[in-house]
């Protein structure tokens, strides 16, 4: 009995509370909200940025990578080159 009246009377408490809210309070709210809406709009807009940043950066570093790997071949072809020319000098 002693729970229902104690609920009851949180119950009154909260009602009287959130039914005194005044238009300015609710304007007020509305422009938080706005608000919110345009820093979730700005935090998206700049995600998407630093979506496409990265992409290209990646893309980037593959053309690198691949760049990297054809002068390593290049350079061991080359001396693997040498070494036949030095072995071949040798053997005269």
């Amino acid at each position: 009995m002693k729970k229902v009246i104690k609920l009851s009377m949180v119950a009154l408490v909260a009602s009287l509370v959130v039914g005194c809210a005044s238009t300015s309070d609710i304007e007020n709210l509305q422009s938080q909200i706005d608000g919110l809406k345009t820093s979730v709009a700005q935090a998206s807009a700049d995600a998407a940025n630093a979506q496409s940043a990265a992409a290209d950066a990646s893309a980037k570093a593959a053309a690198a990578e691949s760049a990297a790997n054809r002068a390593a071949q290049y350079a061991q072809d080359t001396n693997s080159k040498l070494d036949n020319l030095f072995k071949k000098s040798q053997l005269k």
